[in-house]
């Protein structure tokens, strides 16, 4: 027999070994001019164990060696290949490959070295846990990255939890691999990663597809590359288009709270909210419902993309996923991997654009996740003036760090690629850029140049969008960023961070903060309404009424309108045509296009019930006539970020709260006229300069009874007069109805030379 020294199998056997296939395995020898080989294993729970040559059906018995549960014996033959171990434990027998037999590692030193300098952009195919075959027997080949991790194993189901089963080898830049025979697809595993000083670590699987529902937190062996794909049309035509030029009106959403299978409607009436989970009848919709359920919502209300609230993994419902613990892993509350490329897949054959919230400015310290991953501060800092969000009880990632930065490049890049998202929302951006964000002085490290801008995490958002447009053109890349940082939404080749639109929370301010006033004292205030223009085309913004200000006591929109309920609604259409008449793309939150009463709260449904009355019913009509007036002219949205698409036509009546512009389309030269009155107060015969003669179709009027208004108008619309004005060569006489605005095109079909006098 071969001699294996007692430290050897000592260092198996306490699991201290950077590299188990040194000893366990096959291992030829030659003596005597022949050549022997020599099998060795240690199996924890076998009191008993052979070796198995199927093809040459053939058992050799295995004896233990320096322990009772270290085997080995010695084959005279020239080749060994797909042996197998009859292993004897207890009175139970079982027959097994030999993991430590497949040698060739999955991952190429070229893989290590792009790894290793950040640059591997499609690294999810080779970390994580991979159904596979080698040497014609199937199993699963699983890699960790965990530098500082004294001893890594993959456990689950299949070995009871074991550490000592299947010990991995480290490869090169801290990369454990090992590939399991006969493993399949729905096995649960976890890696036990062991520092140091012994330390144990049970950790989900930072490129782990799909995990198990919270509250347990097991990754599952999954295969992504099954689902057969229908949206070649749809990714064609992104890929050809500009989002600059097009209309993007987006339905923000939450999956887990937009509906509820069972749900009872309307809430009670004692106005306690009662969580869905202590209503176990009322259960998530999966994906797969939601596509047949929220699709038609969307076609109906004519958005023309959904964003998704956080869809990675995350363990805790209330963070409303914006605490992430599987980066890779669509969140099992709403079903499996596959589920998620079918709604996905049928938004696209229904002409829908999905856009999902994605976060990488920061993660939670669950034990099972990111946090402390082999025992150091491996993702994230560790100095925790660098590395914690002490607000959100959060971990910052470490931005230098090549790998991981390559972990968040390749995580964005991975959602296009296997599941054909069309955009992101890139939660927080303000927190990562700034190293003095909601900290104060003392807490935060400055930079290299003594300020308070984070360079690494700049340098990773320039490299994350420069990667993600160039594989994926026509996608969008939006920025939640709040603050004077520059050239957010410019190209990376001009030294801009390369997003394509950044959220205006300016706007967003300004407008609430005007629309929360009574009417009497808008006139004092009417820089609210126009100060945003002077800054517009600075950034290609993104106008956003979001789930951040329907949260926290600041109450949902409908009711931070003032007045009577009448007034209430009335202003609400009247901020929705606004913002559609502004330049700028539009994201509005769920339950917005409704006029829900009550805030958002993640634990519950949105308010459908009150659909069961008229006011509510006819807002929803008005938003989803919006939608379509706003997608079917191409003045309102083929440019949007430059002077040459909007022009005021009057800023400056602030004595009336009015204002109206010009907006205009790229190429063709056609416009939409834009009246707003801000009170309640109707004004009559009031003149509009608008630059060409002709007749005015009122193509929307926001008072109109079908939305709940007055039906106060202009009979469908009003022809142009000479009118005596510096700069305004012509005029219409318009009715301006109370809290209303007014959409109105030049009709070619009638004569354009026709001009009347204003009486």
């Amino acid at each position: 027999m071969a001699v294996i020294a007692p430290e050897q199998v000592d260092r198996i056997v306490s699991n201290r070994h950077h590299d188990p296939f040194e000893i366990l395995g096959s291992h030829p020898i030659e003596r005597d001019g022949k050549k022997f080989w020599v099998v060795r294993a240690y199996l924890p729970k076998a009191n008993a164990a052979s070796v198995l040559l199927p093809e040459e059906r053939k058992e050799y018995p295995m004896e233990p060696i320096h322990h009772p549960n270290f085997f080995e014996c010695e084959i005279e033959i020239e080749e060994l290949a797909n042996y197998q171990f009859k292993v004897k434990e207890g009175e139970h027998e079982r027959v097994i490959y030999d993991p430590y037999a497949f040698r060739s590692p999955r991952l190429t030193d070229f893989d290590i070295h792009l790894f290793a300098e950040g640059n591997h952009h499609r690294i999810y195919e080779k970390l994580g846990a991979h159904f596979t075959e080698v040497n014609n027997v199937k199993g699963v080949h699983f890699a960790v990255w965990a530098p500082n991790a004294r001893n890594v194993s993959v456990v689950g189901t299949f070995n009871n939890w074991d550490g000592r089963e299947h010990q991995m080898r480290l490869i090169g830049n801290g990369i454990w691999e090992l590939f399991i025979p006969e493993l399949g697809v729905g096995e649960l595993y976890k890696y036990e990663i062991k520092n140091h000083v012994g330390h144990i670590f049970l950790k989900s699987d930072p490129y782990g597809f799909y995990q198990e529902i919270r509250p347990d937190t097991a990754s599952i062996v999954v295969e992504l590359d099954k689902y057969t794909w229908n949206d070649e049309d749809w990714l064609e035509r992104r890929r050809h288009s500009d989002p600059h030029e097009q209309a993007i009106a987006v339905y923000e959403l939450h999956l887990g709270s937009w509906l509820h299978e069972n749900a009872d409607y309307p809430p009670p009436e004692n106005g306690q909210v009662v969580r869905v989970s202590e209503k176990p009848w009322a259960r998530f919709l999966t994906y797969r419902e939601l596509a047949e359920k929220l699709i038609p919502y969307i076609k109906e209300l004519g958005y023309t993309h959904i964003e998704l609230l956080p869809i990675a993994e995350h363990p805790f419902d209330g963070s409303w996923g914006y605490q992430v613990a599987g980066y890779f892993a669509p969140t099992s509350r709403y079903g499996t991997p596959e589920d998620l490329m079918y709604f996905i897949d049928k938004c696209h054959q229904n002409n829908i654009g999905v856009i999902v919230d994605w976060v990488p400015g920061h993660f939670p310290k669950d034990s099972h996740g990111l946090a402390f991953f082999d025992g150091t501060h491996l993702y994230e800092h560790a100095d925790p003036r660098k590395g914690e969000h002490k607000e959100w009880g959060t971990l910052v990632f470490n931005y230098a760090r090549n790998e991981v930065r390559n972990f968040l490049v390749s995580n964005a890049l991975f959602w296009f690629d296997k599941y054909h998202i069309d955009g992101i929302r890139v939660d927080a951006v303000a927190s990562m850029l700034y190293l003095d964000y909601n900290r104060k002085p003392g807490e935060w490290v400055p930079n290299q140049y003594g300020g308070h801008e984070n360079l690494e995490a700049a340098d990773f958002l320039r490299q994350l969008n420069y990667l993600i447009f160039g594989y994926y053109p026509g996608i969008l890349s939006i920025a939640e960023e709040s603050t004077a940082w520059p050239m957010v939404s410019r190209p990376t080749y001009l030294g801009g961070l390369g997003f394509n639109l950044k959220w205006n929370m300016g706007w967003m301010h300004d407008m609430l903060l005007y629309f929360g006033k009574d009417p009497l004292y808008r006139r004092y205030h009417q820089n609210n309404v126009t100060f945003s223009i002077m800054y517009a085309f600075s950034e290609n913004f993104m106008l956003a009424l979001s789930h951040d200000e329907v949260v926290h006591g600041k109450r949902n929109l409908l009711e931070k309108m003032p007045g009577d309920d009448w007034q209430k609604f009335a202003n609400l259409r009247c901020l929705f045509g606004y913002m559609y008449g502004h330049p700028g793309k539009k994201t509005l939150f769920m339950g917005m296009e409704f006029g829900q009463r009550s805030e958002w709260n993640v634990w519950s449904d949105l308010e459908w019930g009150v659909l069961e009355y008229e006011p509510h019913q006819k807002l929803k009509r008005f938003m989803s006539d919006l939608n379509k007036v706003y997608s079917s002219q191409p003045a309102l949205y083929t440019e949007d970020f430059s002077h040459q698409g909007f022009q005021w036509i009057e800023c400056n009546d602030a004595e009336h709260s009015v204002v109206s512009f010009i907006r205009t389309s790229k190429d063709s030269g056609e416009f939409i006229v834009v009246v707003c009155n801000f009170t309640p107060q109707p004004l009559y015969d009031y003149w509009v300069g608008v630059p060409k003669p002709g007749f005015y179709e009122e193509i929307l009027n926001s008072d109109a009874g079908i939305y709940g208004g007055s039906n106060l108008g202009n009979m469908g619309g009003k022809w142009a007069f000479d009118w005596s004005h510096p700069n305004w060569p012509y005029a219409i006489a318009l009715t301006l109805p109370p809290l209303g605005i007014l959409f109105l095109k030049l009709d070619p079909q009638k004569n354009e030379d026709t001009t009347l006098s204003p009486e």
